[in-house]
């Protein structure tokens, strides 16, 4: 879920006139990729706070952000893979650290006794401890894991894909159908990563795909089939096993999520890479590609912060009623206006929390990249 870029600073040359000084600003990551990171947060946030079942089937956001990762890891392991795993693990782990300082610490005062499990909290490869009072606060760390154990099986599973693309690319989808009809792992952490990697596993690959130039050289006709046919495998079971999940919702389904999720991102992937899309024209609209760069390079404090943001809200608003005025204007009861202060608390965070990526990054700290 880490996304980095800064403008290159270049030495001072002779410039004829004002007018090339604009040359410079062209993005150095690919904004198509960054608008859909963009997104899937956005739409994370918009879940969480809506709690819309059809969220994940317009958009889905998990499959969409593992797809990305995997490609930016592709290129990535083309420097030594132990130098690619220790800048991903300080990029990761220092927000991850700070964050949980806070979580750790407010679940202690309202009487969490940890036990040995406590060092899923110093790195997370398996789901960290807590209590049901802080439990809306960590569910959600189970991307930070899951992305974890993808970044150190990536140069293995690179290795392998490249032995056979496209086959490997398809059999990245059998361990989901061996969990769901054979084998349903472990009832314990490793059971739940088990889960949540094969669930998202095609993506991922996905990703290395796109790296690899092999997207690039499918056909559109096929592209298009196996999207449907992906996309119908997964809203056909999500639809029809509701009575057994008590949802559509694709978060409670991990065969129909795997499924959809593949037939959404191979297009997304596919197009990126046929049509050689950039999104270059994004900075032409400077509010909107800075928001776009903010979000980037903020994705980890967001992700991670946004629950609380929302948590706080709720008492926050809770608040507003012993005042008039705002009782009387203010939409206090909706939904949507607890979205909008949500988001007016993620931006609190991201101003007094982002900075920790950029130490991370080895950056200098500022309040906004």
């Amino acid at each position: 879920m880490g996304s980095h870029r800064r403008n290159a600073t270049l030495p001072a040359l002779p410039e004829p006139s004002a007018e090339p000084a604009a040359e410079p600003r062209r993005p150095v990551r690919d904004r198509y990729f960054d608008t859909l990171r963009a997104l899937a947060l956005i739409r994370v946030v918009t879940y969480h706070t809506f709690g819309w079942a059809w969220c994940g089937m317009v958009f889905p956001s998990m499959g969409i952000m593992f797809g990305l990762a995997g490609t930016l890891m592709a290129k990535s392991l083309e420097r030594p893979a132990a130098e690619v795993l220790r800048s991903r693990l300080r990029r990761l782990l220092p927000p991850f650290w700070f964050w949980g300082v806070f979580v750790v610490l407010a679940m202690l005062v309202h009487g969490w006794m940890p036990g040995w499990q406590i060092v899923y909290w110093v790195v997370p490869l398996g789901d960290p401890p807590g209590n049901a009072w802080g439990e809306q606060a960590w569910e959600i760390l189970w991307y930070l894991r899951t992305y974890l154990w993808f970044v150190l099986l990536s140069p293995l599973l690179l290795r392998v894909f490249r032995l056979a693309p496209v086959p490997v690319l398809f059999l990245s989808l059998a361990p989901i159908l061996v969990l769901n009809f054979l084998w349903s792992g472990p009832d314990n952490r490793f059971g739940s990563a088990l889960w949540d990697l094969s669930t998202y596993l095609f993506c991922w690959i996905l990703g290395f795909a796109h790296r690899d130039g092999v997207l690039q050289r499918t056909r559109p006709v096929a592209v298009v089939a196996l999207s449907l046919a992906a996309i119908g495998c997964g809203g056909w079971y999500a639809f029809s096993h509701q009575a057994d999940f008590g949802t559509y919702d694709l978060d409670e389904n991990p065969l129909a999520q795997a499924f959809w999720s593949a037939g959404c991102v191979m297009p997304l992937m596919w197009a990126k890479a046929y049509f050689r899309i950039d999104f270059a024209w994004l900075t032409r609209f400077r509010r909107t590609d800075r928001l776009v760069t903010i979000f980037n390079s903020r994705a980890v404090t967001i992700y991670l912060w946004h629950e609380i943001a929302l948590i706080l809200a709720v008492p926050l608003i809770d608040r507003f009623w012993n005042v008039p005025a705002f009782e009387k204007y203010l939409p206090l009861e909706s939904q949507w206006f607890m979205f909008g202060v949500g988001w007016v608390l993620i931006a609190v965070f991201v101003l007094l929390c982002g900075w920790v990526e950029d130490v991370a990054a080895k950056k200098r700290p500022k309040l906004l990249p």
